[in-house]
């Protein structure tokens, strides 16, 4: 029961997302422009994952608003007991990657993401969370996260 809830979450979420009408109270934990994705210790079986790119985070004390965008990169550790969802949602950034394509993904609920500047050295990952599933956002809105993190980036 709870696997297809989490799936008509998403499939609400990606609505919601495809229709450019995504609201300040939005669930999600991070809009990412994603450039590369480096998986350790290999691509076959990762347990942590780079997201190299520009990110407009959720802001933690104000549910109605997104940090400004910063670039960087998010690292993340495998959420435990499930590993293999979360593979899938970094094949999915993966495969995004160098796309110029927004993407939303995480909890802003649960979600502990640092933006870690790109020449600082991997350490400490965050704990990737699961929710809505990764989710291609429409550029042609003027959603603020999306809007300033569009703008940032030079899109």
């Amino acid at each position: 029961m709870k696997v297809a809830f989490n799936t008509m979450l998403g499939i609400c979420a990606a609505v919601m997302f495809s229709q450019g009408i995504a609201r300040a109270s939005d669930p999600v934990g991070v809009y990412a422009l994603i450039d590369k994705v480096v998986f350790e210790p290999n691509s076959d079986t990762p347990e942590r994952i780079q997201l190299f790119g520009v990110f407009a985070l959720h802001d933690r004390d104000n549910p109605n608003t997104y940090q400004t965008p910063q670039r960087g990169y998010l690292y993340f550790t495998l959420p435990a007991a499930k590993e293999g969802v979360a593979r899938k949602e970094w094949a999915d950034l993966k495969d995004m990657a160098g796309k110029h394509q927004v993407v939303a993904f995480g909890s802003r609920y649960q979600l502990r993401a640092t933006v870690r500047k790109a020449n600082d050295k991997p350490a400490t990952p965050d704990v990737y969370t699961l929710s809505l599933g990764v989710v291609r956002v429409r550029t042609d809105t003027d959603y603020g996260p999306v809007k300033s993190l569009l703008e940032f980036a030079g899109h």
